[in-house]
């Protein structure tokens, strides 16, 4: 073994060992896809609350401008805060925003989209990249969600449902913000359920099928959104 490859060996175990210790001393928020508060799977049937029979194919959202309030009333502010969290990908769903501390969290917040100055600045890099599947124009910006599957009860073709949920020009901001007020240190994880069942339980599929562009439907998309979120 030549010493150019001990060097190489050896700088590859130091950057693992740096990123595990990284994990090890960071606090995490994770999220738990579910449907009534059952795992959720695709292409598996389920009952809405609303009585629909339906399977979910696509399940796509962003989290954005996350903050951590303590109750020393110091702020931690996570810096490019913006997550793509995918179903098809199960290790989006987690991620490591600060350090572990023995302060109480009071307070963590979140917003469900991405904000209109984000849409404008031209920053496409990363999960804000348009290859990702989230991106629509410049003139409508992201999808902040992305929800789909079939029904028995759409008249569409297969059967198909569509919520493709943006907008960040007054009057059509989708943006919505989430907060939970917690008492719990921050040496583990934030855990945070999102139940789909509460999103498409709101919604009739044999009245509304689709939602593809800002506008007044998606705004009231935007509302049933955040009753899919809750802290477990």
């Amino acid at each position: 073994m030549t010493k150019t490859t001990l060097v190489i060996i050896s700088s590859l175990m130091m950057c693992f060992q740096v990123q595990s210790q990284s994990k090890t001393d960071s606090l995490s928020v994770n999220f738990y896809s579910e449907f009534d508060k059952l795992p959720l799977e695709f292409h598996k049937k389920y009952v809405s609350a609303s009585n629909d029979t339906l399977m979910v194919e696509t399940f796509k959202f962003y989290i954005s401008n996350i903050q951590i309030e303590y109750d020393d009333n110091s702020l931690f502010a996570q810096k490019d805060s913006y997550h793509l969290l995918d179903f098809e990908y199960s290790n989006s769903f987690q991620f490591f925003i600060t350090k572990k501390s023995e302060k109480i969290i009071s307070k963590i917040s979140f917003n469900i989209g991405i904000d209109s100055l984000t849409n404008t600045a031209g920053a496409m890099k990363s999960d804000l990249d348009p290859i990702k599947g989230m991106y629509w124009a410049w003139q409508s910006g992201y999808i902040n969600t992305k929800i789909e599957g079939k029904s028995s009860s759409c008249s569409s073709r297969n059967n198909e449902f569509q919520f493709h949920i943006g907008g960040y020009r007054h009057p059509y901001y989708s943006v919505r913000k989430m907060q939970f007020y917690l008492n719990k240190k921050a040496t583990a994880a934030i855990n945070i359920g999102i139940d789909v069942n509460a999103f498409l339980g709101s919604i009739k599929l044999n009245e509304q099928k689709n939602v593809m562009i800002p506008g007044a439907e998606a705004m009231k998309m935007a509302n049933y959104t955040t009753k899919m979120f809750y802290i477990q």
